[in-house]
């Protein structure tokens, strides 16, 4: 099992909410209309409604996928969809820091336009991501990292089963100059089932 094998252009996944497919040059132009907000970027790592860094995020998230090291999704909402015609671009979700000999995967670089934010596709991305990492690829970890100042996002990690790890002090440089501590959450193999089934039941809620 290698980079190639698990993450063609062709990977798909899906459920009868939301589909992730590979990101693409030609998303650019959905993305940007769902990417204008200035409150999307306050716990991201690049303010992507200022001018060229929308472009430049979609471009290095395409050279990363080509040197192996990350797959980002477009995420589409299917939300009333009768057709692919009908579904719209809803954000982008990554996996990333892949590991094959240690069987070890992230989950992260996620952003959704506000319109799906608190929707529910979150959920579908996660259950679909975990699944695939767990029951397809067969690994043994997946890691969620986010900032420690960042309440929502930790809440929404341990509502989910995973499990926090620790912090990693002055982790990343942030826009405007600020050094973010990162904390880290994981799930395990043997987490996964209890960890899905909660997915199930937030998503059976919604």
């Amino acid at each position: 099992m290698d980079f190639d094998s698990s993450f063609g252009s062709s990977l798909v996944l899906r459920s009868d909410r939301v589909l992730l497919r590979s990101l693409q040059p030609a998303d650019l132009n959905e993305l940007r209309l769902i990417s204008g907000d200035p409150s999307l970027w306050h716990w991201f790592t690049r303010r992507l409604n200022e001018p060229g860094e929308l472009e430049t995020w979609l471009q290095e998230s395409i050279d990363q996928r080509t040197a192996r090291v990350r797959f980002p999704f477009t995420v589409i909402d299917l939300t009333g969809a009768e057709s692919a015609a009908d579904s719209r671009v809803a954000g982008s979700s990554s996996f990333g820091n892949i590991s094959f000999p240690d069987k070890r995967i992230e989950i992260g670089w996620t952003w959704y336009g506000n319109h799906f934010r608190g929707s529910g596709i979150n959920l579908h991305c996660k259950l679909l991501m975990l699944q695939y990492a767990f029951e397809k690829l067969c690994f043994e970890r997946v890691e969620f990292k986010t900032d420690a100042l960042n309440n929502r996002s930790r809440a929404a990690l341990i509502k989910i089963g995973a499990k926090e790890e620790g912090i990693l002090r002055s982790h990343m440089l942030m826009p405007g100059n600020r050094r973010r501590d990162s904390v880290y959450f994981s799930v395990l193999r043997e987490e996964w089932p209890e960890v899905k089934q909660r997915l199930h039941l937030l998503i059976s809620s919604l």
